[in-house]
């Protein structure tokens, strides 16, 4: 039996392009192609996907937020994002979700094959990943010299996500821990920082070069 693509686009010519790169591999079989991020829940309840692949926006709505409902029911489903939105908020956003990889559509069809077939198969990302970067920037526990006598290498972790955006639960996710943890670091952070809020806490990042 193939394994079964849930595909969540909102341009039908993306849908073609998908179908026929897809129409080559005998195990796989597109069961759904969707136009609204809203459908997402609903259609993978329907068909119980093996893979998901969907853009980040659709519609001009948020689809990585949806994929916080979707993956907690579906953990077992493979997420790739096939999308024109290759910023690194959307990036690190996905990378925080557990999706397995994030694929520019600038890129040939086949990239997206070959990723479809390393996740089913559970391989490790290749070293050029967008989320195998994303994930190392975020989680070293490198200290740069100008924070070593400042900040934990928790923190240090902590503050990277923030700098790109992400929420305490995205945060959470991302590092395994519980929000409750994340909340606690966020305040050191803040108090360490000698700032008020989370976006001055961002600015100081960036202008530090610890991203």
């Amino acid at each position: 039996m193939p394994y079964k693509i849930l595909l969540a686009d909102s341009q039908p010519i993306i849908h073609l392009g998908v179908r026929s790169a897809f129409a080559r591999e005998p195990d796989f079989e597109i069961v759904s192609a969707i136009t609204r991020s809203d459908q997402i829940l609903q259609e993978a309840q329907r068909h119980q996907p093996n893979l998901l692949i969907t853009e980040a926006r659709i519609g001009g709505k948020d689809a990585l937020k949806t994929l916080e409902q979707v993956m907690d029911r579906h953990q077992e489903m493979v997420v790739l994002v096939f999308s024109d939105h290759v910023d690194s908020f959307n990036i690190a956003r996905a990378d925080a979700l557990g999706c397995y990889e994030y694929i520019p559509k600038n890129l040939p069809c086949e990239a997206l094959v070959t990723a479809a077939k390393n996740g089913i198969s559970r391989s490790p990302r290749m070293q050029n990943s967008l989320l195998q970067t994303a994930q190392k920037r975020l989680k070293d526990t490198r200290l740069p010299v100008n924070a070593q006598s400042l900040l934990t290498a928790r923190e240090m972790q902590v503050v990277r996500h923030i700098a790109m955006g992400l929420k305490n639960r995205e945060i959470g996710t991302s590092l395994g821990i519980s929000v409750e943890t994340v909340k606690e670091h966020v305040q050191n952070i803040l108090r360490k920082l000698q700032v008020n809020d989370r976006t001055q806490a961002a600015v100081k990042a960036h202008q530090n070069g610890w991203l």
